[in-house]
């Protein structure tokens, strides 16, 4: 089931010979509880597309649709609510509240929203990230890791449809970042939460379920990690599918060569 789906996205800044296509005609899907990773460098459009599926900006021209809702329809206020209850933010930065203690700033959200925390859904969060013993804490308070711990917890207490999180390891070191991204990756898992990173890091990236690549605006190609099993229904193994895509963004495995110009994908067991 399709979680996200983004069709035909377009944002472009500029014109005539400064005319720069930030994000140029991309679309693709999202399965629920997936955990999916756009790698891109510096200026590639990454940041972006993030935006414009995340309702933080406008596209010029295309659809973004969530859980069935199309946010290029709403208004500014209707986003608005529909982003604080549907969309989680997990930043760099952290953008944690630094005169609220651990707890509050996890529960935030919820409570602008006019909702009452579930608290013992926030209480297993708070234990599989292991800050349960800091919520009488302050930020400042805590290491770089810890911070980003309270961000994870704050963006998936609300439930949200999708959680996104930009550059989440990018403030922290080799060994803070691998324990951060293994709590993503156990975050997708254990609460089926549908989660979409974007770094510049391929080797980060490399832990998510799907990995896309963008250049230009544009998507070029991708990996997808699955678990074939049995009838049992009891997983086999694990094996990567890569794939080309053309400019459309449509996947070219399995395709003639000549559809698009680029090789078919390859599957590597």
């Amino acid at each position: 089931m399709e979680i996200l789906k983004a069709v035909h996205l377009k944002k472009y800044y500029g014109s005539g010979e400064n005319l720069v296509r930030a994000v140029d005609d991309v679309s693709f899907g999202i399965e629920k509880g997936s955990f999916t990773a756009i790698v891109g460098t510096s200026g590639s459009g990454k940041t972006t597309l993030l935006n414009l599926i995340g309702g933080l900006d406008y596209a010029d021209a295309g659809e973004v649709i969530i859980d069935g809702h199309s946010i290029m329809e709403m208004t500014k206020e209707e986003l608005t609510v529909f982003r604080r209850r549907n969309i989680g933010f997990v930043f760099q930065n952290y953008n944690l509240i630094s005169v609220q203690n651990v707890y509050k700033n996890i529960v935030l959200p919820i409570r602008l929203d006019g909702r009452k925390p579930d608290r013992d859904y926030i209480a297993g969060i708070c234990e599989q990230l292991g800050i349960e013993g800091k919520m009488d804490r302050y930020p400042n308070q805590l290491s770089g890791g810890q911070q980003q711990r309270v961000s994870i917890a704050r963006a998936i207490a609300a439930k949200p449809a999708v959680l996104l999180a930009d550059e989440p390891t990018g403030n922290l070191d080799s060994r803070t970042s691998a324990e951060v991204m293994g709590l993503l990756k156990m975050t997708s898992r254990e609460f089926n939460q549908t989660i979409i990173m974007i770094t510049h890091n391929d080797a980060i990236a490399q832990l998510a379920d799907r990995v896309i690549h963008i250049e230009d605006g544009k998507l070029v190609r991708e990996r997808r990690e699955r678990t074939e099993v049995c009838e049992d229904g009891k997983p086999v193994r694990e094996r990567k599918e890569q794939a080309e895509v053309c400019e459309a963004g449509a996947d070219m495995k399995g395709k003639p060569e000549d559809s698009c110009g680029r090789p078919r994908g390859e599957v590597q067991a």
